[in-house]
């Protein structure tokens, strides 16, 4: 897609090829879903249309959303299984440039049920490929684990973001993710790339999140997001209303460093 940017009297094209990101982390409750929605609220406000894939089989993103994920028909699932395609399932929210597709409870199954297809890593690349022209971003909420759905985000994905908290034991296991990262670049999916890490739920008035701050450095050597996310209770309220919290509360602190976070990406895709 070309944009183009006023600055001054004079005009700046951009060309900007579509990017899939898979946001992951195994360990669960490090603001994954949330960095995942809020993310690609602050993307689509900014002008860029926006696809969030919920495979995480809680179907916390769908809801988060405000789509009723145990009333729907058909989701992710039935396009993974070939049931239906993509497009069919997709659903619109309430923010312009920015849909969804949903998990369902049948996501549940998936895990085991794609062991016995063929390609069984490929399935959500597969899909993707189809739409993915359509949109700037698409962004994969994966689930809390290191299984086949995971391993489907990252082959279907450009680039993998893994949101970090800043407590105690947040760098627990992530040796074991950067390995299933390196196994599919090795045998999977040479070309996916590790974009960076973002610091979430961070407290400044714990010791802790320094020391934490400081081992990412040294995980991640000019790939941590300037951006920090904050602990909020904001961004915790909101998807109980089915918001992202552009809809919900934009000016509290989550509000404005998810917008800081999703200014920060675009800006470090127009470097490339």
């Amino acid at each position: 897609m070309v944009y183009t940017e006023l600055v001054g009297a004079k005009y700046f094209v951009y060309f900007f090829m579509s990017k899939i990101i898979s946001i992951v982390n195994q360990k669960g409750g490090v603001g994954k879903t949330t960095t995942a929605l809020n993310l690609g609220a602050y993307l689509a406000y900014l002008g860029k249309h926006v696809l969030l894939v919920d495979i995480d089989p809680q179907a916390n993103a769908t809801s988060g959303l405000g789509i009723d994920h145990k009333n729907l028909e058909h989701g992710i699932y039935d396009a993974i299984i070939g049931q239906k395609p993509i497009y069919e399932i997709i659903k619109y929210t309430i923010q312009d440039y920015y849909q969804v597709a949903p998990a369902t409870i049948s996501l549940a199954g998936a895990g085991i049920e794609l062991v016995e297809l063929s390609d069984r890593e490929f399935r959500l690349f597969e899909i993707l490929k189809t739409i993915r022209d359509e949109y700037d971003y698409i962004i994969i909420d994966g689930p809390p684990s290191l299984g086949l759905l995971t391993i489907n985000s990252l082959v279907a994905a450009d680039e993998v973001l893994i949101p970090i908290q800043s407590e105690y034991f947040a760098l627990e296991g992530l040796g074991q993710l950067l390995n299933t990262i390196s196994l599919v670049q090795n045998n999977l999916k040479p070309e996916l790339s590790i974009m960076g890490a973002v610091i979430t739920m961070f407290d400044k008035r714990n010791r802790l999140s320094d020391s934490v701050m400081n081992e990412l450095y040294q995980y991640f050597p000019n790939k941590v997001f300037r951006t920090v996310i904050p602990r909020n209770v904001k961004l915790a309220e909101a998807p109980s209303f089915g918001r992202s919290i552009l809809f919900y509360d934009p000016k509290s602190k989550g509000g404005r460093a998810y917008e800081k976070l999703a200014k920060e990406l675009i800006d470090l895709e127009k470097q490339y």
